[in-house]
């Protein structure tokens, strides 16, 4: 028995998830008939494609072998939904975006917003993760990044620069000893990322400036600056979160700027979808343009 598609885009879901629940949420139907289809999907390839474990549901061999052949379909699907939805002057369906949590707490939602306002059939979906997408397994349709990856068959984009200051909150620059220099932080609480959970060497701000303790730590850019707001210590911030904490400024900005990258990330396979390329140009554009405003407001 030859597979079918909706069986391998069940199976396809299930590898992703690891979890037939999550599966059927992702596909929008119940969990059983899941397991269903992968029985069928099984007994049609003649092989166990998924062993459980408390992981979840991990491929075996022959699901990995699978899978490879599941992704050249998924592509091939996608390319043909790309060419027919050019038909029209809206984009449709689903489109998921992977990013760090600064961009995708700061900067996605507003961007995401407006694409969506022009799109009214367009579901988008921001998956914040700290750690990179893994667009080879369709995690997401497209990621954003903090470095240009430099393997697999992947098509890089560079999106626009940001800048990244040190910042502190008034209450605290008024309760404790001055900074007036980069040696006065070794009398202060630093603030920062976990230093074995940082995924890509980018993020290593304090690193790059000389502070080898981290007091206070999450894996989370939304943490980091909540702890900095209730006046717990000094942490690296990008400037275009700064219009969203009021209560912080930035210090020794005369001796300390930053500036990283963000770069889209997509799947090779996806260059001739151009549902995905019309989304990545508003992305890539919506991006760029919210970065220099929200810069531009923090710039006092």
């Amino acid at each position: 028995m030859t597979p079918n598609w909706d069986d391998m885009r069940v199976f396809l879901a299930v590898a992703r998830e690891e979890s037939l629940s999550a599966a059927g949420r992702f596909l929008k139907i119940d969990p059983a008939t899941v397991g269903r289809r992968i029985a069928r999907l099984e007994s049609a390839v003649n092989a166990v494609l998924f062993t459980k474990s408390q992981q979840g549901y991990l491929l075996t061999e022959a699901g990995e072998r699978l899978m490879d052949h599941g992704l050249q379909a998924e592509e091939a699907m996608r390319a043909a939904a790309g060419v027919v939805s050019t038909q029209t002057q809206s984009l449709g369906g689903q489109i998921r975006i992977g990013a760090p949590d600064g961009c995708a707490n700061y900067l996605l939602p507003q961007v995401c917003a407006k694409i969506s306002d022009a799109n009214p059939d367009l579901d988008i979906q921001i998956l914040a993760l700290p750690r990179v997408i893994s667009l080879s397994r369709r995690e997401a349709d497209m990621a954003v990044t903090v470095s240009a990856p430099t393997a697999g068959r992947l098509l890089v984009q560079k999106i626009s620069d940001y800048r990244l200051h040190m910042v502190a909150s008034h209450e605290y620059l008024q309760n404790h000893s001055p900074i007036r220099s980069v040696s006065d932080l070794k009398g202060h609480r630093m603030i920062g990322y976990i230093p074995d959970m940082i995924f890509d060497r980018e993020l290593d701000y304090l690193n790059d400036i000389g502070v080898d303790r981290v007091a206070l730590a999450s894996n989370s850019v939304s943490v980091q600056l909540r702890q900095v707001t209730l006046g717990t210590g000094v942490c690296v911030a990008h400037d275009f979160t700064l219009p969203f904490h009021s209560g912080l400024r930035k210090i020794l900005t005369d001796q300390i700027s930053l500036t990283r990258g963000f770069y889209l990330v997509r799947h090779q396979g996806d260059q001739r979808n151009e549902r995905l390329n019309r989304f990545a140009t508003a992305l890539t554009r919506g991006i760029r343009d919210e970065v220099a405003r929200l810069e531009a407001e923090a710039a006092p």
